[in-house]
């Protein structure tokens, strides 16, 4: 198995530098000196940031120098908007705050989806069906603004026209709830994250809940369910225990698919919210033409992408004995 996946690693690496050199030359199609000078600079104060930023090299050089430090995971070149500060420090203090979000939210709507998948696939075609049908295309149907928007309203704001002192969610900002100050306290993350990954999970029901749907009722058909139900065992036993096991393939692939997006962390909740995690400062350091951070965050990006597709067909093999590594 570790001989399969050093040769899928290996044979991903021009795949991964051809994504890091696509993202390096359209960054590059516009000069970003000017974004950071006055009007009307002059030449002496274009050549100086031009030096400053490691742009007066040619591109082959600045590509070069670009991919040592990103095969030595040296982070340490400074943001150009927020100058002095290193892109690593910036990195890190994002991950927590992107991780509280993404990763509860990701747990909770993969395994509520799957089980609402099966409970509509063992009631296929009667009402309770129908009903959870209807609700994940309603779902799916309403944008994530207005779920941001409602979920702002109600949890925030609506406890003040019920003359309620308490105010349960924060609309916006984030306080540490491990390390800091207090240690751990579980109650900054109920107050800072909890609204988010309720809405991201209501938002991602309706997707999942038609999804792992339709694999339960494909799976259904399938000659040893048929095969089990004439040996005798009941419907509740096949659908539940046997063909949720064989599920697991579709389960895995669409867990996986969605694991590089929590180095992004949600980045409409985290703009809204106004939380200071990975997408947030992707975003504002696109807007600043930040391009250390963003060529750290692309680096990152792309070597965890790849990683979970290797993982995949790692854990296919584990799940399904039919499958080899090879």
């Amino acid at each position: 198995m570790w001989v399969y996946i050093l040769r899928k690693l290996l044979y991903n690496v021009p795949v991964y530098i051809a994504a890091l050199l696509l993202m390096f030359v359209a960054l590059r199609v516009n000069n970003p000196v000017y974004a950071y000078l006055g009007k009307q600079p002059s030449p002496e104060q274009i050549e100086q940031l031009t030096e400053q930023m490691g742009l007066n090299d040619p591109l082959p050089v600045q590509f070069g120098k670009y991919l040592g430090r990103v095969f030595t995971l040296d982070f340490s070149e400074n943001s150009w908007a927020k100058r002095g500060e290193p892109v690593r420090e910036i990195i890190v203090s994002a991950i927590l705050p992107s991780l509280s979000i993404t990763v509860p939210a990701l747990l909770l709507s993969t395994s509520i989806g799957v089980c609402v998948a099966l409970i509509s696939a063992y009631y296929r075609g009667r009402s309770a069906d129908r009903i959870l049908v209807i609700l994940a295309v309603i779902g799916m149907s309403v944008s994530f603004l207005v779920y941001i928007i409602f979920g702002q309203f109600f949890g925030a704001f609506y406890p003040q026209y019920l003359d309620s002192p308490a105010q349960p969610f924060a609309i916006e900002g984030y306080e540490p709830w491990i390390g800091g100050e207090d240690g751990f306290a579980p109650q900054n993350w109920v107050r800072y994250c909890l609204l988010p990954v309720l809405i991201s999970v209501i938002v991602s029901m309706g997707y999942d809940t038609r999804f792992y749907r339709a694999v339960m009722v494909e799976e259904s058909g399938r000659d040893y369910i048929v095969t089990a139900v004439a040996k005798g065992a009941t419907k509740k036993k096949v659908m539940f225990v046997h063909m949720l096991k064989n599920a697991m393939i579709p389960v895995i692939t669409r867990v996986m698919s969605t694991l590089p997006f929590l180095i992004t962390g949600s980045i409409l909740l985290e703009v809204f919210f106004n939380i200071p995690g990975m997408g947030r400062e992707l975003i504002s350091a696109i807007n600043a033409r930040d391009f250390p951070v963003i060529q750290a965050f692309v680096a990152l990006f792309a070597a965890f992408f790849i990683i979970t597709v290797v993982l995949t067909d790692v854990l296919y093999a584990v799940v399904d004995p039919r499958v080899r590594l090879s």
